[in-house]
């Protein structure tokens, strides 16, 4: 693709490697709910088949055949947690990141988010790594907590083109994830894709580019 008129982002692992982050989170909030619960990275990659955290919990515990638990409010704790941990500044952007976006406001080029995460995730991200809210980083943001049906759905590329103003084939979307990938193709989008972490040896087919970071990506 020549110029785009945009760049969409995921967040997780596509921004930065948060998933570690994100686990700590989860392990920390079993811990204080007293729910002898721990996801080992092994479980935690299995999980993240998953997209969203309440859905995770929620395949977790389906698969422990049931618990008496809220969700909701679990998750609302995890939350917390994760904004508290991302906070104490140990998190940065991945290679590459950083200047890609610098670039792309020289060239006037709009900047969006299209994550399965929440809002105070994106924010707690923000601050963390571009110190500034994420309004003042990205002119659009569509959240998971603000769709239906999450990744591999297309509803928060959707989201983000409707508030965008601009059709998928003037813009270009930028994941980590087979899931990820599958949601953009799924809205029109032609899609950069950086394996993460967790995300490393998933099928990519139909990708524009598959590539190590941000580093390696020209336009």
């Amino acid at each position: 693709m020549t110029d785009p008129l945009a760049l969409i982002f995921d967040v997780d692992g596509t921004l930065a490697e948060t998933e570690e982050l994100h686990r700590r989170a989860f392990n920390e909030s079993f811990a204080d709910w007293r729910l002898g619960w721990h996801w080992s990275r092994e479980e935690y990659a299995r999980l993240l088949k998953t997209t969203g955290g309440k859905e995770r919990i929620a395949a977790f515990v389906a698969g422990i055949g049931g618990a008496d638990v809220d969700i909701p409010a679990l998750h609302a704790a995890k939350t917390a947690r994760y904004t508290a941990l991302m906070a104490e500044g140990a998190m940065r952007l991945r290679p590459g990141v950083a200047p890609l976006i610098a670039r792309a406001r020289a060239r006037g080029q709009r900047l969006a988010v299209a994550t399965t995460t929440s809002r105070p995730n994106v924010e707690a991200l923000s601050l963390a790594c571009f110190a500034r809210p994420a309004a003042e980083v990205f002119d659009v943001i569509a959240a998971g907590d603000e769709v239906a049906m999450k990744k591999p759905a297309p509803d928060v590329y959707l989201l983000a083109l409707d508030r965008l103003g601009l059709a998928p084939t003037a813009c270009l979307a930028f994941e980590d994830s087979r899931n990820g990938l599958l949601s953009a193709r799924q809205a029109g989008l032609a899609v950069i894709v950086t394996p993460s972490a967790y995300t490393e040896g998933e099928d990519f087919t139909g990708a524009a580019r598959v590539l190590p970071d941000l580093t390696h990506y020209t336009e």
